[in-house]
């Protein structure tokens, strides 16, 4: 592990001032430490000499804010997904939470930190081998390797692999949108437009500038999904693992009838997956097997795999459909689990 030094700092100016003298932040760390430890960049191509803990910062309030609700960067994932104002009109997000990691690591990972994730491919974790993402030109092993886990949609030649989070995929679903400060000034973020695919710089997870600072998550209103979203992740052991495919599915119904619909997916992309022609698709259609396979075609369009992870191609319209079909049956309020 390279050696660094750790500072404190007491208010976003001056973790803005270190950010922008190449500073890390440092929060929970769940994901952070794991990368400096085994050699990996968090970010960029090179490893941090310097991290700067913002936990002091405030920035850990969820409350209403224009119809919706602004969830603070430092708030815990576990005090967001049990928070009464996320379960009560944000359900799918709240489920898409307590399906990530344990209640361990929820219990310390930040809803910022979340959003930071990086792959968990084998190769770009392993430093004694090549990795376009890890370090850019020296090829990536996946293609023709250990793939089974990675991406099928959004891929590159320089890289296929998939975003962890699940947390995310409920974000994309319900539009939000990322609040960034530095010391430069501010900024919005569409959700869509926060993570990249990998193209030919994989090594660039998202849109972040260098000295930028995750401030809080906007959420508009989305009164009319409650009552019909699912989130369904199929994973190789039901406690703490990663998606092979997760889906995250909200409904409008009236009657029976798809008035709007929200599909997003984890475990297939270099960011969470959604495809609004699909939902669009969806709109006046009776809810049923027969829309929902549609609607899954459109959004596996050019989906392809790589050996390995051939039967991702069939597992996500089945998943598509199955979240579909259980959201439109009602919502499972997310009840008092152990955290």
């Amino acid at each position: 592990m390279n050696p660094f030094t750790f500072t404190q700092a007491g208010d976003i100016e001056g973790a803005l001032a270190q950010l922008a003298a190449g500073a890390r932040p440092i929060a929970g760390g769940t994901n952070l430490l794991d990368l400096m430890k085994a050699g990996v960049p968090p970010a960029g191509v090179s490893l941090p000499n310097q991290l700067v803990d913002i936990n002091a910062l405030g920035l850990d309030q969820i409350e209403e804010a224009g119809g919706g609700l602004r969830l603070g960067a430092l708030a815990r994932n576990a005090d967001t997904a049990y928070h009464a104002l996320v379960r009560s009109r944000y359900p799918l997000l709240s489920a898409a939470i307590l399906a990530g990691a344990s209640p361990q690591l929820r219990n310390m990972a930040t809803n910022g930190g979340n959003l930071l994730q990086r792959t968990r491919c084998h190769y770009f974790y392993d430093v004694g081998t090549p990795c376009n993402k890890r370090e850019p030109g020296s090829g990536c092993p996946a293609k023709e390797g250990l793939n089974r886990q990675l991406a099928i949609l959004g891929t590159s030649e320089e890289c296929i692999a998939n975003h962890p989070s699940d947390m995310c995929v409920a974000l994309r679903a319900l539009d939000a949108v990322v609040h960034v400060k530095s010391s430069k000034g501010q900024r919005e973020i569409p959700f869509a437009d926060f993570h990249r695919l990998p193209g030919d710089r994989p090594e660039i997870d998202n849109t972040l500038e260098p000295g930028e600072l995750i401030t809080h998550i906007a959420l508009p209103d989305a009164s009319r999904f409650v009552k019909h979203s699912a989130y369904i992740k199929v994973r190789d052991r039901l406690s703490y693992a990663f998606a092979l495919v997760s889906v995250a599915a909200a409904l409008d119904l009236d009657d029976g009838t798809i008035r709007a619909a929200r599909i997003a997916l984890g475990g297939v992309a270099h960011k969470p997956w959604r495809v609004e022609e699909a939902e669009a698709a969806l709109s006046g259609k009776q809810a049923g097997e027969e829309a929902y396979g549609a609607a899954a075609d459109i959004i596996l369009r050019g989906a392809r795999g790589y050996g390995q992870n051939d039967f991702k191609l069939t597992l996500a319209r089945n998943t598509i459909v199955q979240a579909l079909t259980t959201a439109a049956r009602g919502t499972e309020f997310a009840t008092g689990e152990q955290r």
